[in-house]
């Protein structure tokens, strides 16, 4: 099968994050099968969804890692002109959800896979895909954990995410949480007398802005990046049940992603600092009141060096050598940070085309992706 056979399989598959994405895992699976490559399946306690990792070549020693997620984001509410689960061709572009985010990548690593097990290998290659990843990197932290205890590892990592065939070498990490706002209830037409929980989340969103015009002001920078600094931002407000009563309660929604400078618990707990005294001036006539902050989600940014192997090794694999940082997350932070596998962003598309209606990715850039595998397998096999 050609990669945009591939891509035309892996988009009818309608993985979005809320729903199981184990028909996708078991077409891939039967797929690697078909070539003679074995492949490991981890799945979820229920069984709903699944990771997958397989290796061709020889298994004694580390070999090049393509990592790549199978969930997409959902196509509801968007204006699409066409079924967004159904490949469409036209004008030089392939069109359907995850056309771009990510199953291009994934295509091509799968056409690659077919052509590395008709060869004999002296390194190996390890594919790796993952579940949940559109929902802050949940599902490849189990794969994670199995790639821990091997006793060989990966000795480097590809994320195909798609960055036009360059090398990003870096993104921000990420820290979710959620500020419960605990007030007093009471009847609207008696207001003074009671704590608006809108009204302390309120406050707790202008903290939020403070501390980030703070950090954008003065504090740590990183030129690679677009937005070259921490960025704090409320995404979800809910609170009240009738306008006529006073809410006790109300949920902010929130993130901090943090370059490579600052930690992001350090940036958290300043806020918290902040949200304690905000909470004190309150509790004088309400004792009731309160700001609790949990965190939901979080993983870390990631940060290779320009100097690094992975780096070199990449650049040699695409037309365009530079480097750069990518304002999205990935899985390559947890790569990193804990199992020491040094990692890079490289895949065909623009994340401008993600997400949106009429996602699509460039039929030029599925071919330059496979002429980059070709390259790799080049690699692998000499």
């Amino acid at each position: 099968m050609s990669t945009l056979d591939l891509l035309d399989r892996l988009i009818a598959f309608p993985t979005v994050s809320r729903d199981p994405n184990r028909e996708l895992i078991a077409f891939v699976q039967a797929f690697l099968g078909q070539h003679g490559i074995a492949s490991e399946i981890i799945a979820t306690p229920d069984g709903r969804k699944a990771n997958l990792f397989a290796t061709i070549g020889p298994t004694d020693r580390p070999g090049i890692m393509l990592s790549g997620h199978t969930d997409v984001v959902p196509a509801e509410g968007q204006a699409w002109t066409a079924d967004p689960f159904r490949l469409r061709v036209a004008g030089g572009r392939a069109y359907g959800r995850g056309a771009a985010d990510m199953k291009g990548f994934l295509a091509a690593a799968l056409a690659l896979a077919a052509r590395a097990a008709a060869r004999p290998l002296e390194t190996p290659l390890h594919l790796a895909l993952s579940h949940d990843e559109e929902v802050g990197c949940v599902g490849v932290r189990s794969l994670i954990e199995r790639l821990s205890t091997a006793s060989v590892r990966p000795r480097l990592c590809i994320i195909g995410e798609p960055t036009s065939l360059r090398v990003a070498t870096g993104h921000k990490g990420k820290l979710a949480a959620r500020a419960t706002c605990c007030g007093v209830e009471g009847h609207s037409a008696l207001a003074p007398k009671a704590l608006n929980a809108i009204h302390l989340a309120c406050d707790f969103v202008g903290l939020l802005r403070t501390h980030q015009d703070r950090i954008a002001e003065s504090g740590a920078r990183d030129a690679d990046y677009d937005i070259p600094y921490t960025t704090l931002h409320a995404g979800v407000i809910a609170g009240g049940t009738a306008l006529n009563i006073v809410p006790n309660r109300c949920t902010v929604d929130f993130e901090i992603r943090n370059i490579a400078q600052d930690d992001a618990s350090e940036v958290l707990t300043r806020l918290l600092d902040d949200a304690a005294r905000l909470v004190a001036e309150r509790r004088a006539a309400f004792p009731a009141a309160d700001i609790a902050v949990e965190v939901v989600n979080d993983y870390p940014g990631l940060a290779t060096p320009k100097e690094a192997e992975v780096v070199a090794f990449v650049q040699a694999l695409v037309d365009d050598a530079s480097t750069f940082k990518v304002a999205f997350g990935t899985e390559g932070g947890l790569f990193d940070a804990r199992l020491s596998i040094p990692t890079v962003i490289c895949g065909p598309g623009s994340m401008d085309q993600g997400h949106k209606p009429d996602e699509f990715i460039a039929l030029d850039q599925l071919e330059a992706c496979d002429q980059m595998m070709d390259r790799l397998l080049h690699r692998l096999a000499a």
